[in-house]
């Protein structure tokens, strides 16, 4: 194959994991102000399985065939003109931009400079690829909920991809941390520093008692969790039921007028000083990756299923050989 083409994860359907493949795509070369990275892995997350059944499709359009892939680690291969802040051979991680959406599921990707960070030296590419969402966790205790040594954290959804993250930031916090997974991830959760570990199967909300920060990473059921803030509580979550979109988002926006604590949703989109500060938390021993199994590109769709089986305990890694 000439090196104007390269390998990409696509899909010319909307549908189950089965409509993913391997196929070729022109090749992107950098514009100014750009960075072209050479893809060594990346992981798969949530809202890739709600694009590619199509549970988005007002927001992602119907035009095929489509990408996926939404962070990714790599080496930089090229640069734009003007490009500053990295150089050829730097070991990087990123996320794809809100404008450029999926695509990091291939053999290189194109992004701003601005959207890279460094991997920590003595960090595998591959193991490291568990880590970029990790910034959705940073932002949510750190800047969103200002979360306080002593203070009481629920986190939903532990054991994925944030919420593995977020029990660990929790922790070194200084926060009393609850974490709500599955069953057979209790001891996983606990082994990331959860002072509490609950079966979400088998303990209702209200059960749960009353938090100082509440964490979401399912968007379902938020009016049942936002009634265990304390008074000065704050709620966090980072998606909203695909189910039911304009009924959640409607709910996340009149939480701001109505009842106790205003949900605070927002979608992760970071840039270079986040980064530099998530190298920082794995470097000072606050955050290490977890990865649950790594796949080879040509089985990205077995790493759909995986994920869409639920149960995951950090991240479910894509290596781009």
């Amino acid at each position: 194959m000439n090196d104007r083409t390269m390998k990409a994860v696509l899909f010319d359907r909307f549908g189950g994991p089965e409509v993913l493949y391997v196929g070729r795509v022109p090749r992107p070369q950098p514009a100014p102000g750009e960075v072209l990275v050479r893809v060594r892995a990346f992981s798969v997350n949530g809202g890739e399985l709600a694009a590619r059944s199509g549970r988005l499709r007002l927001l992602t359009g119907r035009r095929f065939p489509k990408r996926i892939g939404l962070d990714f680690t790599g080496e930089v291969a090229a640069l734009g003109t003007g490009t500053r802040g990295v150089a050829v051979g730097d070991r990087v991680w990123g996320v794809m931009g809100r404008l450029s959406g999926f695509g990091s599921a291939a053999e290189y990707v194109t992004v701003r400079a601005e959207r890279l960070g460094r991997v920590p030296d003595g960090l595998d590419l591959v193991t490291a690829a568990a880590l970029p969402v990790a910034t959705t966790a940073v932002t949510a205790l750190r800047d969103k909920a200002a979360l306080r040594p002593g203070e009481r954290l629920l986190v939903r959804g532990a054991a994925g991809g944030v919420g593995n993250a977020a029990v660990q930031l929790g922790q070194a916090y200084g926060a009393e941390v609850t974490a709500l997974a599955r069953a057979a991830n209790l001891d996983f959760v606990r082994s990331l520093g959860a002072r509490h570990a609950v079966d979400h199967r088998t303990v209702a909300p209200a059960e749960l008692g009353l938090f100082d920060v509440v964490l979401d990473t399912a968007g379902t059921d938020l009016r049942a969790f936002r009634r265990l803030l304390k008074p000065g509580g704050r709620m966090v979550t980072i998606t909203f039921d695909q189910t039911r979109l304009a009924a959640s988002l409607g709910y996340i926006a009149a939480s701001a007028v109505h009842g106790r604590g205003r949900v605070r949703f927002f979608s992760g989109d970071p840039k270079r000083a986040l980064f530099d500060d998530l190298a920082r938390e794995v470097a000072e021993g606050r955050l290490r990756p977890a990865v649950d199994e790594v796949f080879p590109l040509e089985e990205t769709a077995a790493a759909h299923r995986a994920l869409e089986a639920g149960g995951v305990r950090g991240k479910y890694v894509v290596r781009v050989d």
